[in-house]
């Protein structure tokens, strides 16, 4: 009897050709397409694009209306973060709760045995493991997916290039126009910046002070919400001569607290809220503190939902609301949220 796979059909090249491998492989596919968010026009292009594909593949698509729980899980934690001063991952969260979560329901509901994406990484069956392609690895954003569920996920762009999969789609009868395809933004819901979108639910544009380590205003901002640690314009300091960065955010009182490059360096960390594949409590390894970072060398100790991350070398610009990845090598070992 064939296995039965669900996979999540976003309109992209990686998704399409994630449903031809699986169905060239021998599976029953079906597709799923999510409507996650309410940005004008957003469906209208990329559901088009989901219903070509399937057609072209001979699989069935199905469409999820999950706006409310994305605006609950996704959108809503998004402005709030921002309002406080932190700087929001949410892509993270809506992989735990719609792409990995209301998705593996709904493959559930079909009598599906496995979901699949077209996310570039591996995984163990225990581990999530980075992609071969380390250019397009994505593992740092699924660190908060429910650990249960990794046995019945199937990834089959993890081995590949994307290069390849560009290629192939131009091969492919039908699929030729996916290969040319602009690449799909980081955060799907923010066309421009993110302030455009924090200005449609909250005031963002609100002049403010700009203070030193010792609490002296050295300067005006155009509001706190614009800033994220580690940014270096966008506000005046009267009198400077060397580049000043972002150290502090202080939403109660909007100011933010700016000093020279080296006073973001960071060489401690605390997370919470942790997910964690492995079991220990105390070990070496390695961290990433951003998606696009290196990853680097340190000790940590957990302790309930919270872990103390000793860093040994220094970090600059560590943000309040990333996530703090681990790593073994290509094994992706758990993490949780920078408080």
């Amino acid at each position: 009897m064939r296995k039965k796979v669900l996979v999540g059909m976003s309109g992209g090249v990686d998704s399409t050709i994630s449903a031809k491998l699986l169905k060239d492989e021998g599976y029953e596919v079906e597709g799923v397409y999510m409507k996650l968010h309410n940005s004008p026009g957003y469906h209208e292009i990329h559901l088009k694009r989901a219903q070509k594909a399937a057609a072209q593949l001979g699989v069935t698509l199905h469409v999820l209306d999950l706006q409310e729980r994305f605006d609950d899980k996704v959108f809503h934690p998004f402005i709030q973060t921002y309002k406080e001063g932190r700087t929001p991952n949410p892509c993270a969260l809506c992989n735990r709760n719609l792409k990995f979560g209301a998705m593996m329901e709904f493959a559930e509901s079909i009598g599906a045995d496995f979901l699949a994406t077209g996310h570039y990484l591996r995984h163990d069956g225990k581990y999530l493991i980075q992609a071969e392609d380390d250019t397009k690895d994505q593992s740092y954003f699924l660190f908060y997916i429910d650990k249960s569920i990794i046995p019945r996920l199937i990834f089959p762009l993890g081995t590949r290039k994307k290069n390849d999969i560009k290629a192939l789609a131009a091969s492919i009868e039908g699929l030729e126009s996916f290969a040319s395809q602009a690449e799909s933004s980081e955060i799907c819901f923010v066309e421009t910046t993110y302030t455009d979108i924090l200005k449609e639910h909250v005031k963002v544009d609100e002049e403010g002070e700009v203070l030193d380590r010792e609490g002296n205003v050295v300067g005006t901002h155009k509001g706190y919400m614009h800033y994220t640690i580690g940014k270096r314009k966008g506000f005046t300091v009267h009198g400077a001569h060397d580049p000043h960065f972002v150290l502090e955010i202080l939403p109660d009182t909007n100011q933010i607290v700016v000093g020279k490059r080296e006073e973001l360096d960071t060489h401690s960390v605390e997370i919470a809220h942790l997910n964690m594949f492995d079991e220990r409590t105390s070990f070496d390894t390695t961290v990433k503190l951003r998606y696009r970072s290196r990853a680097v060398p340190c000790h940590v100790e957990i302790n309930g939902e919270r872990a103390t991350i000793e860093l040994k070398e220094g970090v600059y610009g560590v943000a309040s609301g990333q996530a703090a990845v681990f790593y073994d090598g290509e094994k992706l070992l758990g993490g949780g949220w920078i408080i």
